[in-house]
């Protein structure tokens, strides 16, 4: 099957994209110049500096001693800095000019000159926003947060879908009514709309919320094409063999009608993730989805889309390139799986 996706060029595209995206998110803290949990390390005196920005830093050692944690903690949750980090504007011998609003300060280490041990080089290549983070490492965070929400939503999606797809299919009778009745009560509301009334029914907001939120809001197109192969490989020889030779219900959907419908199945899911980080991405934007100062590119595009028609229009337009290749990505990932996953096809 790689090999059919890597004859589709688009689909390969989407394939090393999303393949680099997982890659850079399981690192995560490790890559991101802002190792601080949630890449929130604030320096308002360089705030909305353009991309390529580098600026010197005065490193002061905190008075209180961070203890040591273990490295899939770190990994998960960042680093608390042993350091506090002062932007430095200019350096004069044994004094150095720190940025303020008020202009430059004038400070002088009193017990000894300062040397370069004392003094680091930061480049913010993707530049600061209005709160002076850098804006790469949230990028790369929030690219974390996109990616488990789309996650952790198909998988909702995947369960209701195709268990109630199999039900409706191969029962039918009152239970088949029922489902489709279900179905089309939903699917007649806008997936928005859905994703935002559950979440306005759970008092705290965060990446459970989201991901009930999504998941339940998105199975119903899952549902209905389960539903549709179904209805047609129930009524093939090889089921009808099966119930004459006294299988269980359970066995010929699970394992006689389910390994046979999972090539669409796989290309809805596609589908429905691209979707997901869609939703998410608006659920935040809403303010209803993942809650600051987690970043997502959602919440990044909703603190800085007033900045579009200003000189620092490039703090939303990231995320939402981001946000775009990554949907194109599974977008044509999802199409490259159908061509190779179809029959049909030569």
């Amino acid at each position: 099957m790689l090999k059919k996706i890597a004859k589709n060029r688009l689909g390969l595209f989407g394939l090393v994209f999303i393949t680099l995206l997982v890659v850079v998110s399981i690192l995560g803290y490790l890559i991101t110049p802002d190792a601080t949990p949630n890449a929130n390390e604030i320096h308002l005196e360089i705030a909305l500096q353009k991309p390529m920005f580098s600026v010197n830093m005065l490193q002061i050692e905190r008075d209180k001693q961070i203890d040591k944690s273990p490295l899939w903690s770190d990994l998960w949750s960042g680093v608390q800095a042993s350091q506090v980090l002062v932007p430095v504007a200019e350096i004069r011998g044994d004094s150095f000019a720190i940025f303020s609003k008020n202009g430059l300060l004038n400070w002088q280490l009193a017990e000894q000159p300062i040397t370069k041990k004392h003094i680091i080089q930061r480049t913010y290549w993707f530049g600061t926003d209005r709160y002076g983070r850098d804006l790469l490492s949230r990028v790369i965070i929030g690219a974390r947060v996109s990616l488990l929400v789309g996650f952790m939503s198909v998988l909702i999606t995947l369960f209701i879908g195709t268990i109630l797809g199999l039900l409706s299919g191969y029962f039918g009778g009152w239970l088949d009514s029922l489902i489709l009745w279900l179905i089309n009560v939903v699917w007649s509301l806008p997936s928005l709309l859905i994703a935002i009334a559950i979440s306005f029914a759970f008092q705290e907001k965060g990446l459970y919320q989201v991901f009930l939120a999504i998941g339940l809001s998105m199975w119903v197109e899952l549902a209905r094409i389960v539903r549709g192969q179904v209805l047609q490989i129930k009524e093939m020889e090889y089921i009808q063999a099966a119930k004459v030779l006294g299988f269980g219900n359970g066995r010929i959907l699970f394992k006689h009608i389910l390994p046979n419908i999972l090539a669409p199945i796989i290309v809805v899911c596609a589908a429905n993730f691209a979707s997901a980080i869609l939703l998410e991405a608006g659920l935040s934007f809403l303010g209803l989805g993942v809650q600051p100062p987690t970043p997502s590119w959602g919440s990044i595009i909703k603190e800085h889309y007033n900045y579009i028609v200003f000189d620092a229009a490039y703090l939303a337009i990231i995320p939402g390139i981001c946000i775009m290749l990554l949907v194109m990505s599974f977008n044509f990932l999802g199409n490259a799986l159908r061509d190779a996953l179809d029959v049909n096809m030569k």
